[in-house]
């Protein structure tokens, strides 16, 4: 076995990213709950009340919390090419991820595009059967890539991240032993001078400010997304990048709240910090980059635990973690649907917004469990149509 080999498929499972990425899809229930309450997102449903309060809250996810599943999902890669080669990994993920995909775009996405135009408009009275063929009313676009299919009504709703993700790993397969090599090189410098873990903020501050912002995919611009994907690949998995992240975590991620809190005056005014190309918006989405790389990396390393912790860990999580561990693209694929199905019937309540949340988010956190458990995993179909194993 080469060093390289040794340092990625002999590390133990990463348990507390199994913890993270469960948190990070239950945690999108509470999000796209509090987005029914948000003045300035245009959600599925409404609430005729609002609160600026959601967008602070809601800032401090954004930041990090998608950018980390796909910086996961790149570790996770790294492993399934090493196990089963770039056509084989390329294979699974076409299973794992395109079969719910397609699944759950035929079945579960129509249903808040659906609810949408009857929350807007009190007189549309179409059935839902008779919208369902309406949205499947596509043509191609592939200036748009990956999402290739376009229509008046056809969305590919919270399944964004299912697409995006299943395009990097397309993309990865090819190039993946380069990309390996180039990684190997990268441990070796960051052993020596820590600090140079911080250079990938660069490009992400480089991507966000000159191609923009992207409200539809959790406010970063799709391509960074592949950035976080591939430092996943490059990066998560080799010890010496490990013992820097635990090094730098507390002062990375100070620097990541500094510069967090310098996005305000850019959030704040009159400019769209989003895509307008005045200064204060360019200067805005660069120190927003910057700062995810450096939230990522802080919670990369303070969650990181040295192996001889690992087993009063796991006798710790019994298991609830496994089962929510392999639970997590099931419940990412069932969540949205649900909480705009119960948004749509609790806004019209004469009661304050606090209750209106708390209502939403039970019920679907209720109704998503129940569905898993008793609808998807205990079959083999319903398994393998929402990519389990």
């Amino acid at each position: 076995m080469d060093t390289e080999s040794a340092r990625t498929t002999a590390a133990p499972r990463r348990r507390e990213l199994d913890a993270l990425r469960a948190l990070v899809v239950v945690g999108l229930v509470f999000f796209h709950a509090a987005l029914v309450f948000s003045p300035d997102d245009d959600f599925y449903v409404k609430n005729a009340d609002t609160t600026d309060a959601v967008t602070v809250v809601a800032g401090l996810g954004v930041i990090w919390a998608m950018p980390m599943l796909f910086l996961v999902a790149g570790l996770g890669a790294r492993y399934s090419i090493r196990r089963r080669g770039p056509g084989g990994f390329a294979r699974e993920r076409l299973l794992r991820l395109g079969v719910p995909l397609v699944f759950a775009t035929l079945t579960l996405v129509t249903v808040p595009q659906w609810l949408r135009l009857r929350a807007a408009n009190p007189g549309y009275d179409e059935s839902y059967w008779s919208f369902w063929p309406r949205f499947f009313h596509v043509h191609l676009d592939l200036a748009d890539f990956p999402f290739v299919l376009t229509g008046d009504h056809f969305e590919t709703g919270h399944l964004w991240f299912v697409v995006l993700l299943l395009a990097f790993c397309l993309l990865l397969a090819p190039v993946a032993a380069p990309v390996a090599t180039g990684a190997e090189r990268a441990g070796a410098a960051v052993e020596r001078r820590p600090a140079l873990l911080l250079l990938p903020a660069l490009p992400l501050a480089l991507l966000n400010s000159l191609a923009g912002m992207e409200e539809d995919y959790a406010g970063w611009n799709r391509w960074a997304y592949l950035l976080f994907f591939v430092y996943g690949y490059a990066l998560a998995g080799d010890e010496r990048i490990r013992a820097a992240m635990r090094r730098l975590a507390r002062p990375v991620g100070v620097l990541g709240l500094v510069l967090f809190c310098g996005t305000a005056p850019g959030f704040l005014s009159e400019d769209d910090p989003f895509t307008d190309w005045t200064p204060l918006s360019l200067v805005t989405r660069a120190v927003f980059g910057a700062a995810g790389w450096c939230w990522v990396v802080a919670i990369m390393g303070l969650l990181d635990r040295p192996r001889e912790r690992e087993a009063p860990e796991r006798a710790r999580t019994g298991r609830l973690l496994p089962y929510f561990a392999v639970a997590a693209l099931p419940l990412y694929v069932l969540h949205q649907p649900v909480v705009v199905a119960f948004a749509y019937g609790v806004v019209g309540w004469d009661a304050p917004i606090p209750v209106k949340y708390a209502v939403i988010v039970a019920c679907s956190l209720a109704v998503i469990l129940v569905v898993y458990e008793f609808a998807v995993r205990r079959t083999r179909v319903t398994r393998f149509l929402f990519g389990m194993r």
